[in-house]
């Protein structure tokens, strides 16, 4: 039976360069591989990228709009098989109930499902999307990472011009406005939310 996996980390836990690993071990027996990604994730545009400078072309970015299991029929009747695996990335932008179409592409298609993504955002809540993942998921990966003062990394810090921020949209893709992200453990990710509300009282 095929499977859905979910396969989350903190930022910079190596989420893509694993992606196009398990999508060239596919390729390198001669099985097809259907990636997707969400359309919301602008950077690289319509090809993901890993941190190691290794890029691949997503098959088709997902609007919000989209149904998964419509898209993966047409990839199989356009091939005239259905691909040995879908492998998406950035999964927590997807929808909760696109989550639930990946799930389906398991259960009445038979192709196994490898989803990376974010378990929760800079303020540590979860995406909808990636909530539902971790609800139907057969199977929970957690990939790991540290923060700079050397413990696990679970949590996702929020920079704008240098600071760490604790407020705006759950989505702000870095590379935009001067956002960049870093993976911070509970004890640092607290440590720089209880500074930013020192400097901004009217957030408590």
């Amino acid at each position: 039976m095929a499977k859905l996996y979910y396969r989350y980390g903190a930022m910079n836990s190596g989420k893509t360069t694993a992606l196009l690993q398990v999508a060239f071990n596919y390729n390198e027996r001669g099985m097809r591989v259907l990636i997707l990604k969400a359309s919301v994730d602008t950077k690289g545009g319509d090809h993901i990228v890993s941190r190691l400078g290794v890029s691949h072309k997503v098959d088709v970015l997902v609007n919000p709009d989209m149904d998964i299991l419509d898209i993966v029929r047409a990839d199989t009747a356009a091939h005239g098989s259905a691909p040995a695996c879908v492998l998406c990335d950035e999964s927590q932008f997807f929808t909760p109930a696109q989550a639930e179409q990946l799930f389906l592409v398991t259960v009445d298609l038979n192709i196994p499902v490898i989803c990376y993504g974010l378990r929760a955002d800079f303020m540590n809540r979860g995406f909808p999307g990636s909530t539902r993942l971790l609800e139907l998921a057969h199977t929970i990966e957690e990939m790991k990472t540290i923060c700079a003062c050397g413990r696990k990394a679970t949590c996702n810090g929020r920079k704008v011009n240098g600071e760490f921020v604790f407020e705006g949209a759950q989505v702000a893709i870095d590379t935009v406005d001067a956002v960049e992200y870093q993976s911070l453990c509970p004890q640092c990710w607290y440590r720089e939310y209880r500074a930013f509300l020192k400097r901004h009282p009217a957030h408590q």
